[in-house]
This record gives C-alpha cells, sequence and structure tokens, in this order.
C-alpha cells in the first residue's frame, strides 16, 4: 500500500492519528470530518495514498464511490438531512486541501448555511456521536 508520511489522511489510515470511524474494509476508509460543513459530514478514502481521482484506476475509484453511496445512504438514515451533498476536489484551484483522495458526504438541512470547507473544528463528543449514530445505520 502507498504510504505518504507528511499525509495526515495516510497517518488516519496507519492509525497514527486520531479519527472517527464511521466504515472500514481492505481498500476504504470512511470517517467523520473533524472540521464538518455541516453535522454528519463524512469523508470517504482510499486506503493507498492517490493525490487525486486521476491517480487511481478505474476499478479502485468504482470501489470508492461503492463505498461512498453505501456510507451516503447510512448518513441519510442516521441524520435524517433534507438532502445530501456528495462532493470531491481534484487540486488547490478547485478548493482540495489535503491532497489524498476523499469524497465528502455532507448533509444539508433546510434554513441551514453550510460551515466554510476546512474552517472549525468540532466538538470531539459531537463528532464520536454522529459517528455512532452513522455505523449503526450501517
Amino acid at each position: 500500500m502507498t504510504f505518504d508520511p507528511n499525509c495526515i489522511f495516510c497517518l488516519i489510515v496507519n492509525g497514527d492519528a486520531p479519527a472517527q470511524k464511521v466504515h472500514e474494509d481492505d481498500d476504504c476508509l470512511a470517517f467523520m470530518d473533524i472540521m464538518p460543513q455541516s453535522d454528519g459530514h463524512v469523508l470517504v478514502i482510499p486506503k493507498r495514498h492517490a493525490a487525486q481521482i486521476f491517480d487511481v484506476t478505474a476499478e479502485e475509484a468504482a470501489k470508492l464511490i461503492r463505498v461512498t453511496h453505501k456510507v451516503a445512504a447510512a448518513v441519510r438514515t442516521a441524520m435524517q438531512p433534507d438532502g445530501v451533498m456528495l462532493a470531491q476536489l481534484n487540486g488547490a484551484d478547485a478548493g482540495q486541501t489535503v491532497f489524498h483522495l476523499h469524497f465528502h458526504i455532507v448533509p444539508r438541512y433546510a434554513g441551514k448555511k453550510l460551515a466554510l470547507h476546512a474552517s472549525e473544528m468540532a466538538d470531539a463528543d459531537t463528532l464520536k456521536t454522529h459517528c455512532e449514530k452513522i455505523r449503526a445505520a450501517l
């Protein structure tokens, strides 16, 4: 498995940085975004380091979207949002701030604005509660 010791997501995969894990299998990891744009914001990543969507095979991308689909359904069940936004950014000019491929699953709630991307740390207990709720919906 490719690993970048300077990548926070690689450190999470390796167990060297903490994360509230929602789902894990041999190839993918889903965990709570520590700077969520809304309650229940989850990230889905490949375990192997790849900076952008262009750095994985079509088969790896397909696996990621299957996991994203599964976790998004659990987010919708657990968090009961009015909508769910999926986002995947490639490159700094597209808004990517962590250069490890990831999909955002962002619940949207009517009348509630999104927080700015990567702007404010969430309360650890709140993240844990949301994580447990989403995991139970898987």
